[in-house]
């Protein structure tokens, strides 16, 4: 299934929660994340499916972090959501090991496809 969405600003603190859990991904993963986020707003509300649970307690956090496996540009990826999150159910936080603004030279209102 592929999802399609815009690139958008984030609210800007991603980089101190995925250092939070950038130990479990790691772990799990065998992935080193760079220490911020893609933020994709899609055309309608997004619920993750098959996704597993990063439980506070492992993080040091005060909530569940929700997790669903993905590609971007064919780069192994994730969509990570919090148990309660400032954003609406139409915006996805992608992680990965790269800086895909950077890579590739993505700016707001770019679209790009999220495989799952």
């Amino acid at each position: 299934m592929i999802i399609k969405g815009k690139i958008i600003d984030g609210i800007g603190n991603a980089s101190y929660w995925v250092k939070k859990i950038e130990d479990l991904f790691q772990k799990k993963e065998n992935i080193k994340l760079f220490h911020g986020t893609l933020n994709v707003k899609l055309d309608k509300e997004y619920k993750l499916k098959k996704y597993w649970i990063i439980k506070p307690k492992d993080y040091g956090g005060e909530q569940k972090v929700y997790v669903q496996n993905c590609t971007v540009f064919g780069n192994k990826s994730f969509i990570v959501r919090a148990e309660k999150t400032a954003h609406n159910q139409n915006i996805v936080e992608i992680i990965s090991d790269i800086n895909f603004r950077k890579k590739y030279n993505l700016k707001n209102n770019d679209e790009i496809e999220i495989v799952l």
